[in-house]
């Protein structure tokens, strides 16, 4: 359909719109890239410079404690579901799943987990 003259131009046509599950195409995409980033990176862990293993005490569970983790991919943070499997006063060492089935582990900043220790 044509716009008359003056006025906005707009697309009339719903065709490939889905506004009832927009928010669910969104969520998609957005699994995707993280699937991509998670495929095409490793993730960033601590430096031993860092954890100073040598000072810290280090704990490690009988089993290890599910934990919620802010995890990132060169500059893209993720939020991973994984197993805290040690940690010392500063840090937490994890280990997840990967979309491709891989485990991936890092040790991550006591403030970057959540649950667990």
């Amino acid at each position: 359909m044509l716009a008359r003259p003056g006025a906005p131009f707009t697309t009339r046509s719903k065709m490939g719109t889905n506004r009832r599950y927009a928010h669910r195409i969104d969520e998609q995409m957005d699994r995707r890239i993280i699937e991509t980033v998670m495929r095409d990176h490793q993730p960033e862990s601590l430096t031993a410079e860092e954890l100073e293993l040598d000072v810290e005490p280090l704990t490690r569970p009988p089993q290890p404690i599910p934990v919620e983790a802010r995890v990132r991919y060169g500059s893209t943070p993720v939020k991973v579901r994984g197993l805290a499997t040690a940690w010392t006063g500063r840090a937490v060492a994890v280990k997840w799943p990967a979309p491709d089935g891989s485990e991936h582990r890092a040790w991550l900043w006591r403030g970057a987990t959540r649950g667990g220790s």
